[in-house]
């Protein structure tokens, strides 16, 4: 089984953990395919053919990004907008090439996660602020298996890390990319 991660982060040189999920996922290409937005399309210019047949070579996709004004950085909204097309994702004519396909989000967020709560000052917890991406997915019959989320990337690293309270920052950030790989593979 091989997973089509597709990161889209407009600033992965200064990203702390983005990059280094992208680091540990690049050491095993044999399981998962690395696809950077931002690097392929930097004028924003999708093709569109390419993104379909690169979906259609893997099994399973994940989206990872940074969550941006309690949504996806505008490149992802501008893909999913180009590359789910009717006919190709849903809809009559061959509308069915994410049917089954086993699909998740991974994202880094900027707040703890006691913040996205509904008694947190965002009112609202990230499964409900992610949930367009879930209706979407199911919307195109795709298997939709829920996120992985890192909080806490504006304060101190690692604060969503059970246990890593205490641990200096590295260690926070292997166990992430542990607990990232993980699941991915749990898919």
């Amino acid at each position: 089984m091989n997973t089509l991660v597709v990161v889209t982060h407009p600033n992965m040189e200064e990203s702390v953990i983005n990059k280094r999920w992208v680091e540990e996922l690049h050491k095993q290409p044999e399981k998962y395919t690395v696809h950077e937005l931002y690097k392929v399309y930097p004028d924003g210019n999708i093709d569109v053919e390419q993104e379909q047949q690169l979906i259609e070579s893997h099994d399973h996709l994940v989206l990872q990004f940074p969550v941006y004004w309690f949504n996806c950085p505008p490149l992802l909204k501008k893909w999913l907008d180009d590359v789910f097309t009717y006919g190709w994702a849903y809809g009559s004519n061959g509308g069915d090439k994410l049917k089954n396909r086993k699909t998740a989000l991974a994202v880094s967020a900027g707040a703890k996660k006691e913040n996205y709560s509904e008694a947190g000052p965002y009112r609202y917890t990230l499964e409900q602020l992610l949930s367009p991406f879930e209706t979407t997915f199911r919307y195109c019959d795709a298997d939709y298996r829920s996120f992985f989320a890192f909080y806490g990337t504006e304060g101190a690293s690692g604060e969503n890390v059970p246990g890593a309270e205490n641990e200096a920052p590295a260690n926070k950030l292997d166990k992430s990319a542990q607990a990232y790989l993980n699941f991915i593979d749990s898919l």
